[in-house]
């Protein structure tokens, strides 16, 4: 069934594919490009070019067409493997990597690179996401498990919903977070003006995320952050509704950024677990990426 996606613009400025990328982040702007050429993207009922800015109270429709049955395909694309046993793999996923096929990212996925890896999980479950339990931003790099049959993808989906799977992010933040530790209880749902995006919404569901700070800079506080819960963008909305948005986040941070990042400042960097095969606790971690540690250096350096 083909989705029509309704924008009005409130601030002009913006090229529209990159504001319909920050409004609408599941699709790419290679995506949009393509839908704007085919005429599939209309400004106050005129098809537009990719290169013409948005103006306050600009209408702006979007058409998706229906996705087409995805056959998954074997890509032989390097990864990071932290663990793996007969059950399950933990990757080191990098940022830019999307989890798995979808609209606009048929290929390149980290499923693409399991399955090359490990070609027995095309079978499993039947879906377009085999032996995935959890999910990280396409911009976020860090720990992500991977099961390789059934009896461990249901062990760990109970853990994930019984909440026992131990996850710690590190994140820069804009501003300077005072309180030493801290915990962010805010319901969180569907944004009610921009439905692609999460919000501290009332009636939104229960959100726990406890967080301490590793170092502060004038304009920026380095934290350990902890989600109790585990729910969809939660790090990123949690930080934003107390008025300290994640760094380089395109989407829930600030419009002009401090600092230059090509993505949003978020690492997954440890995952405790209970070993399906053996209910053995267990904790992998993944240092900070080069990407990153280069930000924190230029921040000590410059004590921005």
């Amino acid at each position: 069934m083909e989705r029509v996606i309704e924008l009005r613009v409130a601030e002009a400025g913006q090229r529209i594919d990159k504001y319909i990328a920050a409004e609408v982040p599941d699709l790419s702007r290679s995506l949009i490009q393509r839908l704007i050429r085919e005429g599939l993207v209309t400004v106050n009922g005129a098809m537009t070019k990719a290169s013409y800015r948005v103006k306050a109270g600009d209408e702006i429709s979007i058409r998706v067409p229906p996705p087409e049955e995805m056959e998954l395909v074997a890509e032989p694309i390097p990864l990071d493997i932290i663990y793996e046993d007969q059950d399950i793999i933990v990757v080191n996923k990098p940022a830019g990597m999307v989890v798995h096929p979808a609209y606009g990212h048929r290929s390149g996925t980290l499923v693409n690179a399991i399955l090359a890896h490990c070609p027995e999980l095309a079978g499993l479950d039947g879906t377009q996401r085999p032996g995935i339990v959890h999910r990280l931003d396409k911009d976020t790099s860090g720990l992500i498990i991977v099961a390789k049959n059934e009896a461990a993808k249901q062990s760990l989906q109970r853990q994930f919903k019984g909440r026992e799977v131990r996850k710690v992010y590190l994140a820069l933040v804009e501003g300077r977070l005072e309180p030493e530790r801290g915990i962010i209880e805010a319901p969180i749902g569907r944004d009610p003006k921009r439905r692609k995006r999460m919000a501290v919404v009332p009636g939104g569901r229960e959100a726990r995320t406890e967080f301490r700070v590793l170092e502060r800079f004038p304009a920026h506080t380095l934290v350990e952050v902890e989600p109790k819960t585990g729910r969809t963008h939660q790090v990123r909305v949690h930080f934003t509704f107390i008025g300290h948005p994640v760094a380089g986040d395109r989407v829930y941070g600030f419009r002009k950024q401090r600092l230059e990042l090509e993505r949003q400042f978020l690492h997954a960097q440890t995952l405790g677990f209970k070993l399906p095969s053996s209910g053995r606790y267990v904790e992998f971690t993944a240092e900070l990426p080069e990407d990153l540690r280069e930000i924190l250096e230029g921040l000590k350096v410059s004590g921005v």
